[in-house]
């Protein structure tokens, strides 16, 4: 979620030589330097559930997983933090600052960040020309939606709820919904 009002303003190689500096994560949009702020206990818990699941499968296939801490690199100007990235690609296997060519990004969905990660951050990772999946999961109930590429300009959306099971194409990965959900309590 950004929560810095009044961005600040810099070039890129300014801004990644400033944030390794920093306590907090901070997002860079074309110059505009945007602090992060941290999650609820459910967010952390789904990402976590997501994180377990997938990171056996993707060993196995000679990709990388990782969470919140490690950020995106869509273009030389735009910097984000999703909640959890995928790739495949050799050329990330041994990344130190940013992974460059996402295969999947999955944001756990808050009150505070929804629309934008369901707008503008959405818009911001199409930018990337290997991204293949974009996967949206609500924090405060039963409910996950993905997007698939389809085309250089397409996204083919599809929703899943409590029953369903999660097919991720871009990595050949499914499980129950209820499986990311596992140990999650939402407030009443």
């Amino acid at each position: 979620m950004i929560a810095t009002p009044e961005p600040l303003r810099m070039v890129a190689e300014a801004y990644l030589d400033w944030e390794s500096h920093q306590e907090m994560r901070y997002e860079y949009v074309n110059g505009d330097v945007l602090a992060m702020t941290g999650g609820t206990i459910p967010h952390n818990d789904i990402a976590l559930n997501l994180y377990t699941a997938l990171r056996p499968h993707l060993q196995l296939k000679g990709c990388r997983v990782n969470v919140s801490d490690v950020k995106v690199q869509v273009t030389s100007t735009l910097y984000l933090y999703p909640d959890l990235i995928v790739s495949c690609d050799e050329r990330d296997r041994n990344a130190i600052k940013a992974i460059q060519y996402p295969k999947l990004i999955v944001e756990v969905l808050s009150p505070g960040t929804e629309t934008y990660d369901r707008k503008d951050k959405f818009a911001l990772y199409r930018q990337s020309s290997t991204l293949e999946e974009y996967v949206l999961v609500d924090s405060t109930s039963i409910s996950v939606e993905c997007y698939r590429r389809s085309g250089s300009r397409r996204w083919i959306y599809e929703p899943y709820t409590a029953e369903d099971t999660l097919a991720l194409e871009s990595i050949e990965f499914s499980c129950a919904i209820d499986r990311l959900y596992e140990g999650v309590m939402f407030s009443s």
